[in-house]
């Protein structure tokens, strides 16, 4: 599969996206932001998105158990509540359909994390999502 584009080429599309990156960095607790950045490239098929994130999670010291179990995450027992409830508001805005968001997932979310807290997550869901769709259109791929 030939890669159509690098985004970095493309300095004020990048700028403009890298501050938002950088808000979700300084906003988001690091474990946390690590899982739903996997759990959202998961759900798209986002292979390059997916080997970037594992990579930093397991280099900031992430339990590789946890990483494998992202894909059933309701059902394994890694999680904590508020990483459940970041996970649950990841799922509903990653495949975002004719209703949003539910009620009991927002509010699970603003229960654990405030509802600033809970902003900040759907800020940086929204950016992965974002960085996803521009890596898949792109046909980035990891390197091997």
């Amino acid at each position: 599969m030939t890669r159509r584009f690098a985004i970095n080429r493309f300095p004020d599309a990048y700028r403009a996206l890298t501050g938002v990156e950088t808000y979700a960095r300084d906003h988001v607790d690091k474990q946390v932001l690590h899982l739903l950045k996997l759990r959202a490239s998961m759900i798209n098929g986002c292979a390059f998105c997916l080997d970037m994130h594992t990579r930093e999670a397991l280099a900031d010291g992430e339990d590789v158990r946890r990483l494998m179990a992202l894909g059933a995450w309701r059902e394994a027992p890694f999680f904590d509540a508020g990483e459940r409830a970041a996970l649950a508001l990841t799922d509903e805005v990653t495949r975002l359909g004719e209703h949003g968001v539910s009620d009991g997932t927002w509010a699970g979310a603003v229960e654990h994390w405030g509802e600033e807290g809970a902003v900040n997550l759907v800020v940086a869901i929204g950016m992965i999502n974002l960085w996803n769709r521009i890596a898949v259109t792109a046909r980035a791929q990891p390197p091997v």
